[in-house]
């Protein structure tokens, strides 16, 4: 009996990683196009996004303008298209730096530990004492409203949660007989971060990283709408529905066309990130089942 649940077990973990691993490349599969979409969106756009004509002004969508016009004439689905390159590029960048950075700084803390330790956490606690957006509106707003400088105010805010979770998983394990193994033959400080300690916690770190590119492209939009990123009339979605806010009664699609988008690739990113960590609870619980 217990040798028959065991492989009823096996068969429908299976089952669950193929399910998920077909889910995985699906979102996989939209992400790539949506990127390319982006990349390529100065060719397949079908008008100038920059072009102003006050005579078509607020038109509904139709053939020559799928998603219609904005209050100055110009084509809102050619600005959706110019605007996702700014949107998700510079998240996905914001993330990799903060990624870098806080990982860096919590393997460090929780490895070192020790006075240094606790100066890390006390800067880290000081950063976490004010709210996320409203720390990276009071930064932005002091650089001054520009892409760069949103993404720098956002870099500020994100690296903590990396660090936390990073130094809480060296504490967990560096204390393990390999971690020892290692120390006792020899090897440095930075040897035993880089070859022992960082495999071993990347997994849960590229997890928090693919659920975090959706919450930077909300944060990054939120500044937009705020007038604290993209100088207009530079096309992002977060600036567009800003601009769309004032006429939505009479045209709604300048507002609903950038936000159905951010809304769908938020929610593929989080879908992402959501599949990447069933499967690494499944591969984990393969593993001690084994044992």
């Amino acid at each position: 009996m217990v040798i028959n649940r065991r492989i009823t077990g096996k068969k429908m973990s299976i089952k669950t990683i193929d399910k998920n691993k077909l889910k995985f490349n699906i979102i996989i599969f939209i992400l790539i196009s949506i990127f390319l979409i982006s990349l390529l969106a100065p060719y397949m756009a079908p008008n100038d996004p920059y072009a102003v004509d006050l005579t078509k002004t607020l038109q509904s969508p139709s053939k020559e303008f799928l998603f219609g016009t904005d209050s100055l004439g110009r084509c809102v689905f050619s600005r959706v298209l110019y605007g996702a390159n700014r949107t998700i590029f510079s998240a996905i960048i914001v993330v990799l730096i903060t990624f870098l950075f806080g990982t860096t700084v919590g393997i460090i803390s929780g490895y070192i530990g020790g006075k240094i330790d606790r100066l890390i956490m006390r800067i880290v606690d000081v950063f976490l004492a004010f709210p996320g957006l409203v720390l990276a509106i009071a930064v932005a707003g002091l650089l001054g409203g520009s892409m760069i400088n949103a993404m720098i105010a956002i870099s500020l805010i994100s690296w903590t949660k990396y660090a936390r979770i990073a130094r809480s998983k060296v504490l967990e394990i560096k204390e393990e007989t390999f971690i020892q193994a290692s120390k006792i033959s020899g090897h440095n400080a930075l040897h035993i971060m880089i070859k022992h300690i960082l495999p071993n916690i990347l997994a849960y770190l590229i997890v928090t990283a693919s659920l975090d590119i959706g919450t930077v492209i909300m944060e990054m939009s939120s500044l937009s709408f705020l007038g604290l990123s993209s100088p207009l009339p530079t096309p992002e979605w977060g600036a567009m529905i800003s601009e769309g806010k004032s006429v939505i009664q009479f045209a709604p699609w300048t507002l609903l066309a950038p936000g159905l988008a951010i809304l769908i690739v938020v929610v593929l990113f989080n879908l992402l990130g959501d599949i990447i960590r069933d499967l690494l609870d499944l591969k984990e619980k393969e593993r001690f089942a084994s044992r």
